[in-house]
């Protein structure tokens, strides 16, 4: 979700991607809830961090604990961030239940994600 948004929000000098220590698809609520805002990241995938893709990288931002205490070392020259949310596709209930918890995390994505445009775009005027 958070690089559908920041695809959307960050000027074109920004080469956003979604990695993570595991590959895989994205979760069809995920999709769904992205929809709903007019962001289609259905043909998104996350790609597999390592320390050649962290050092390409200018910034890092973690979305959950797990992603912050299981993400490699970053090296000193790259910006790391974390955003504290939960992981929705750990959510449990009925799938309308689920959703919630995706729309709720979706929203404070997006939030987060305004805020880091307009700071990063802010600097490089």
């Amino acid at each position: 979700m958070a690089e559908g948004f920041a695809k959307q929000l960050f000027g074109p000098d920004w080469e956003v991607a979604s990695a993570g220590i595991e590959t895989h698809g994205v979760n069809p609520l995920a999709v769904k809830v992205m929809q709903e805002v007019d962001v289609d990241i259905s043909r998104q995938t996350s790609k597999l961090i390592d320390r050649d893709y962290l050092n390409a990288c200018a910034l890092v931002v973690t979305l959950c604990g797990d992603a912050r205490d299981r993400c490699p070392m970053t090296p000193p020259s790259v910006q790391k961030m974390h955003w504290p949310l939960p992981d929705p596709a750990q959510a449990t209930g009925t799938e309308a239940e689920r959703l919630v918890v995706f729309r709720q995390v979706r929203d404070q994505i997006q939030k987060n994600v305004a805020k880091l445009a307009r700071t990063l775009n802010a600097a490089n005027q």
